[in-house]
């Protein structure tokens, strides 16, 4: 008699200016032992608009867990989706099994009330990623020519060719000029400079189910927001692995290899 073997359901939320498609090399490593989906593009549902504290990203995606699935999953971040995929298990725990957040730093302490503020007095954009996002270049003749434009910057030079052509799939629309983002300049933008600054809570009153923290050695973006509240948050299910921020699509299969081992870890593998 053959048994029927039901896969965990993972659901994915990718990092800010980044759609899930741009994931695709990490997310198929995972697709053997988990049935894996994706919230395609966080802030752009008038429904859900982007407000200071992130509240209605978080209800976006309760409301996705509410309506796909009927049972509990696992939360998967990178970045953004990381802390959404925290608040919403935090708000929601019967929604969730676990959480697995890729390189998203818990800002608390005397850094949140900085950037509280610096939100208070307008200054929060010449600290934040915002002052370059307002302005980023949005629109090319081609997908060509935008896959060359983005492949010129240091940033994305370290990509696997594969997973830049498969942010270009991923990430530009037509446009009467060529092809321009999908993921709107004034939404990115709008997300850095609402990021939470009450996150402190999380550790005072963590979520009621699993978490783990798989980061970027050279990770500037946990290296500005200290490492303290993150570990603690998380325990012993807190790894560094070669790479920086962007770890899925730098190296997106020793990402995955270490998200499956946390997995494992937390007691939430598929095996």
């Amino acid at each position: 008699m053959n048994e029927t073997t039901v896969k965990p359901i993972i659901h994915f939320v990718h990092g800010n200016s980044f759609p899930s498609g741009t994931y695709r090399m990490f997310l198929d490593h995972l697709r053997s032992d988990y049935e894996v989906h994706a919230t395609d593009m966080v802030g752009h549902d008038p429904a859900y608009p982007v407000t200071d504290g992130w509240r209605n990203l978080v209800q976006e995606l309760i409301d996705t867990l509410q309506t796909n699935y009927q049972q509990p999953v696992i939360l998967l971040g990178h970045s953004l989706g990381g802390i959404l995929s925290l608040m919403a298990a935090r708000a929601r725990p019967d929604l969730v099994r676990g959480v697995v957040v890729l390189d998203s730093p818990v800002v608390s302490g005397w850094r949140a009330m900085l950037l509280r503020i610096f939100k208070s007095l307008g200054l929060d954009k010449k600290f934040s990623p915002a002052r370059f996002s307002e302005r980023r270049r949005h629109l090319w003749k081609s997908e060509e020519e935008a896959y060359q434009h983005f492949a010129s910057k240091e940033m994305f030079a370290i990509w696997p060719p594969e997973v830049l052509r498969d942010y270009m799939k991923a990430g530009l629309k037509p446009h009467p000029e060529g092809v321009t983002l999908r993921f709107t300049r004034e939404v990115e933008t709008a997300i850095y400079r609402t990021l939470p600054h009450g996150l402190g809570r999380l550790n005072k009153r963590p979520p009621n189910v699993p978490v783990g923290f798989v980061g970027g050695t050279e990770s500037i973006e946990c290296r500005q927001a200290g490492p303290h509240a993150t570990k603690k948050l998380m325990g012993d299910n807190y790894v560094l692995i070669p790479g920086g921020h962007l770890i899925p699509m730098e190296v997106p299969g020793h990402t995955a290899t270490a998200v499956l081992s946390m997995l494992e870890r937390m007691k939430l593998s598929a095996r």
